[in-house]
């Protein structure tokens, strides 16, 4: 049969109120009491209930984590240091996948709060009403992760999309580039269909090169979108001689394409992605790319969520680390 703490507590001669504040910290008990009770425990091999545990305690070491889309490898990326730094402090990660659907988001959200899990991480690319409403009422701690939220002042840890956009069109403008194409996200997410797109846009402005509405094509973060969008690129008269897409498995697709039509990458046409995943260095030609420090932005994310469960008031709400331009084989100089 399965060990009590009744059955702890006739073991050790305490009373069960001792044994449970031995397991909960709850309250002082004498060293004499402790080593007893943790004696009895090690002998019969007792593990408490977690559900019991949280009825005490107030809390069920579980953090919720919504991501998007688990087979993009950022969000796998991201989520390996959150693990890391949620395992350190004892804490299980209940983790759900919407696949970009705001519907299954909060439908996920409620299933979350229906838990009581301690705390949340939550990223979106698309903040609707039903997220709004989702939130005026929840009050468990919450950390964004590559999205600031305007309508909440919630504690969010990103890098600076904007000038990461800039700076990736920057380089491509110092390769003698003019000619420069974009495949941005959705204008819904704020991140990298806004804020990187505005930095691709600074960068032509600053060195006099026109924009042409015809250089930006609208993607999904798959390889497939990529690969269309240059299938519409190469048609214009005047096609770009450089691509810029807001993350590297949409630049594989760039590359698959213009391989496909018998230009080469990079003497033909330069390709730069966002991210720094894998693949970025293990694709033929490996990908010059803007490096977000994925892991670390997952670990300083839980680490933060964390510190607010324990009650610390967190006063900088926004975390920016640093990115940094990857120079490989898919970029060039323009004859």
């Amino acid at each position: 049969m399965k060990t009590t703490i009744k059955d702890i507590a006739k073991l050790a001669g305490v009373s069960k109120a001792s044994v449970s504040r031995v397991l909960n910290g709850s309250k002082p008990v004498s060293d004499d009491i402790k080593q007893r009770v943790l004696k009895v425990i090690e002998e019969t091999g007792y593990k408490p209930s977690s559900i019991a545990r949280s009825l005490v305690s107030k809390k069920t070491n579980l953090i919720g984590l919504l991501i998007p889309d688990i087979s993009n490898p950022f969000y796998s990326e991201l989520v390996k240091g959150m693990v890391e730094v949620a395992n350190k402090h004892d804490y299980n990660i209940l983790l759900l996948n919407s696949f970009h659907d705001p519907n299954k988001e909060i439908e996920f959200l409620e299933i979350l709060k229906d838990k009581q899990v301690d705390g949340l991480i939550f990223m979106t690319d698309n903040f609707t009403k039903e997220h709004i409403n989702f939130f005026k009422d929840y009050d468990k701690p919450t950390v964004t992760v590559n999205r600031k939220l305007k309508e909440y002042d919630f504690p969010n840890v990103d890098i600076d999309n904007f000038k990461a956009g800039f700076d990736a069109t920057k380089y491509l403008i110092e390769l003698g580039h003019k000619r420069i194409a974009i495949i941005r996200a959705p204008l819904s997410d704020e991140t990298a269909g806004v804020k990187r797109f505005e930095g691709y846009k600074k960068a032509l402005e600053k060195y006099n090169i026109p924009f042409d509405e015809n250089l930006v094509k609208e993607g999904d973060f798959k390889a497939k979108s990529g690969f269309i969008s240059t299938e519409e690129f190469l048609k214009l008269d005047n096609p770009p001689t450089a691509i810029f897409t807001v993350n590297d498995e949409m630049a594989c697709g760039v590359i698959k394409r213009v391989i496909k039509g018998k230009l080469k990458v990079p003497e033909d046409i330069s390709v730069i992605g966002f991210d720094d995943i894998p693949i970025a260095n293990n694709f033929i030609p490996s990908i010059t790319t803007i490096k977000q420090p994925i892991s670390e932005m997952g670990k300083k994310a839980t680490k933060i969520l964390y510190n607010m469960i324990k009650g610390e008031n967190i006063v900088n709400k926004d975390f920016l680390l640093p990115h940094k331009l990857v120079i490989r084989e898919s970029t060039s100089k323009k004859d």
